[in-house]
């Protein structure tokens, strides 16, 4: 089966380009070929999909003949987890694409038929599909495990396969991939209709054609943005929903130039006006897609982003470079060529009107757009990462231009400017938004920045709450829009309270001891040992009366280390997050002490001195362990201890040896007269989030201390907001959806 579905692939691959080859000769007027080539990608559908169930029933069958099978799959997967096994590497999540791009042709290729466009959108798609097949036929998942694997003797047949990496074992891995890669490949129809319009010279084409598949593409690759950023807060541990990682942002890039583009669209199709700025946005989002995708999976990444793609290798490397450049010339060529022909017709200037406000909001997506981009990049020209204050400082001022672009936009028109009108009808939401940033400031918040979105938000949030409200009354399908717009505000007001006021404290838990933190009591009582090999340690959480238990959890992930999953109580105003950081089981004897969670560059007072928390040291430990012939790994922990007399440089060092718990080994230290060992540790992405924990032993103290389990408990304050405006947004362009296909 291996062996046919590489030569299913290649069919599929030469049904495509020949579907290419005749339309090509279609647009050029060589001959009727239209439909011969629309016989070919139906063929072409047809292959993918079969190859796609055939790596189904090799992962469903349990055939570890198939490397990519024994790679990424064992026999004790459930169900879910092993279907979703067919996109959890590169060869098969490349076959996914082209799954989905199989599919979406089809689709395109039935309304194109009707406007008359076929030869030119789809001969366009048609050899984006081409390129994606190759990548598929060199990055094939129809490997055969000896070809993979090629020190195993040919006789030999594993018994069972390497399993899931334990991370994407979870419910997000079923659903959020997948929406990903549908809303890539319908990205590339805006760019299919902008090619064709171009090469045509039938500009009307993209704003006619793409605008519903640009609202499609975009809610669906907004949807799986945000499905990921829940799938890093509610399972991985990471703290947060979004850290700014490069392939979170390379996927965010071209879904803010994909927004631009559908309000610029929709000034197009109202005034005739931006076709220039469509076409190249068009262009520029799905090249940017195509970006992503080789900052994600050519290794490129490896070193900067916590979850990029190995390297593949050079051949996929320097075809998706490749596939880069072809896009990149012939998008650049084509407006080049045309430029003189997209000139529009001279027209009075207006600023404050409905167009202008629309390029507007374009404009500042576009220059967030741009300052991600350009951060997430650096890190291939450069050895400077770009840390995530830089994203956040840079975005801000953004953000609160566009939330009051969302605002006033809707009380400008079309064809007419009153500023005065429009000011008068703001005036009462600017004096509502007004007072809430006092109530805020009086309530603690001080930050200047952060009130000013805060109010720019609130503001958007009363206009469009107010405008709608009188759309529904009349017709409920025009409600997009606004209900779009009130979703983002309300997002920009869940970013404001889980950005900046979102209190975290490092905890140790001893074992049957409580423990106060931001309000609550927490109790550590004991762990469980899972089935799947996973821990679950419990805390009972006391709060005003109320009472719940968390179950945080760790395992050993082989080759990623020691993860661990959160456990979140949540309530209709905030969250209260608790993370496992270590777990210690003490032994009798171990002595007994006061703990110091120690950030890094932070003093502490211990004992009338100062601890300094200075770096992690992983050199000279690690050496001196294999140099005794020990397996695993020493991390130390540079403090610097200071009094008035004297002061000195320790290190406290925590061994790892495979999957047995860390152990801790104590230093004494000369300026305290005691000694000092650590009992827990967090490397963080952000170097100042990075914490050492460590105890100072008392002499007298009782001779042994119960098990610890070191913990990080935050609050996420108002953080529904983010979600249900996330929610209230994709209602938003559902609804918009429906209203323009009823239209079509």
């Amino acid at each position: 089966m291996t062996v046919l579905g590489n030569w299913v692939v290649v069919l599929a691959l030469i049904s495509a380009a020949g579907s290419v080859f005749l339309y090509v000769r279609q647009a050029l007027r060589k001959g009727n070929t239209a439909r011969g080539a629309g016989v070919l990608l139906t063929a072409s559908a047809l292959f993918v999909v079969l190859a796609s169930l055939l790596l189904l029933i090799l992962l469903l069958t349990h055939d570890f003949t198939n490397g990519y099978v024994y790679s990424y799959s064992d026999r004790a997967l459930p169900l879910s987890f092993l279907i979703s096994t067919f996109y959890a590497g590169q060869e098969g999540s490349f076959l996914f694409w082209a799954l989905c791009s199989a599919i979406i042709a089809l689709m395109l290729r039935s309304s194109t038929r009707r406007s008359k466009s076929e030869p030119w959108v789809m001969g366009t798609f048609m050899a984006i599909q081409t390129l994606f097949l190759m990548l598929v036929f060199v990055k094939t998942p129809f490997k055969s495990i000896w070809d993979m694997f090629p020190g195993l003797p040919q006789s030999q047949v594993p018994a069972d396969g390497r399993g899931l990496n334990p991370l994407l074992q979870n419910f997000w891995m079923v659903v959020h991939p997948p929406v990903l890669f549908i809303g890539f490949a319908a990205m590339a129809v805006p760019f299919s209709l902008a090619v064709a319009g171009l090469w045509k010279k039938d500009y009307a084409i993209l704003p006619q054609q793409g605008f519903s598949w640009l609202l499609f593409a975009t809610s669906v690759l907004g949807l799986g943005i945000m499905l990921g950023a829940y799938w890093a807060y509610g399972v991985l541990g990471w703290g947060g929903y979004w850290g700014w990682d490069p392939v979170e942002n390379s996927s965010l890039v071209p879904w803010l130039t994909g927004v631009a583009l559908l309000h610029t669209l929709l000034a197009q199709l109202r005034t005739s006006k931006y076709v220039r700025t469509n076409f190249a946005l068009a262009l520029l989002s799905f090249i940017l897609v195509i970006y992503s995708t080789f900052l994600t999976r050519s290794g490129i990444l490896g070193d900067a982003s916590v979850h990029a793609f190995t390297d593949p290798g050079a051949t996929v490397y320097w075809l998706l470079l490749g596939f880069l450049a072809v896009l990149v010339l012939a998008g650049v060529g084509l407006l080049v060529a045309r430029n003189a022909g997209m000139k529009p017709q001279r027209a009075d200037t207006m600023f404050l009107t409905r167009e202008t406000s629309l390029g507007a909001g374009a404009i500042a997506l576009v220059l967030v757009a741009a300052v991600t981009l350009f951060g997430t990049s650096l890190p291939i020209f450069s050895t400077t990462r770009v840390e995530p204050t830089f994203y956040d400082q840079a975005t801000l001022p953004l953000a609160v231009a566009m939330a009051l672009l969302i605002g006033f936009s809707l009380y400008t028109q079309w064809e007419a400017e009153d500023g005065k009108e429009i000011l008068r009808r703001s005036m009462k939401w600017i004096g509502a938004s007004l007072v809430a940033g006092m109530i805020l400031y009086v309530s603690g918040v001080r930050d200047a920045s952060v009130l000013l979105l805060a109010c720019s938000s609130l503001f958007a949030f009363f206009v469009n709450l107010e405008i709608g409200l009188k759309v529904a009354k009349g017709n409920p399908r025009f409600l997009g829009g606004k209900l779009a717009h009130a979703g983002i505000a309300l997002f920009f007001l869940g970013v404001v309270a889980t950005g900046k006021y979102s209190p975290t404290e490092h905890l140790m838990l001893p074992l049957d001891r409580p423990q106060q933190s931001m309000g609550h009591t927490l109790t550590y009582t004991g762990y469980t040992e899972r089935p799947d090999g996973k821990v679950e340690f419990h805390v009972n959480v006391e709060q005003e009366g109320n009472a719940f238990t968390l179950s945080p959890v760790m395992f050993d992930a082989g080759q990623q280390g020691l993860m661990k999953n959160p456990d979140i109580a949540s309530s209709l105003l905030r969250d209260f997050y608790l993370s496992p950081v270590s777990f210690e089981q003490r032994q009798a004897g171990a002595g007994d002490g006061k703990t110091y969670t120690i950030r890094k560059g932070e003093t502490v007072d211990i004992g009338g001195a100062h601890a300094t928390f200075v770096s992690f040291d992983m050199g000279a430990h690690g050496k001196d362990a294999m140099a005794r012939g020990e397996r695993g790994m020493s991390i130390g922990s540079v403090l610097e201890i200071k009094n008035a007399a004297a002061s000195e440089k320790v290190v406290a060092l925590a061994h790892y040896r495979g999957d047995q718990p860390p152990s801790y080994e104590p230093i004494q230290s000369e300026v305290l007269g005691t000694t000092i060992q650590m009992v827990g540790m967090n490397v963080s992405m952000q170097p100042t989030e990075s914490s050492v924990t460590v105890a100072v032993n008392r002499p007298g103290d009782a001779s042994s201390q119960p098990d610890m389990l070191v913990v990080e408990a935050s609050v996420k304050p108002y953080i529904n907001l983010l979600w249900g405006g996330t929610l209230v947004m994709l209602a938003g362009f559902a609804l918009a959806i429906v209203k323009r296909s009823k239209e079509d």
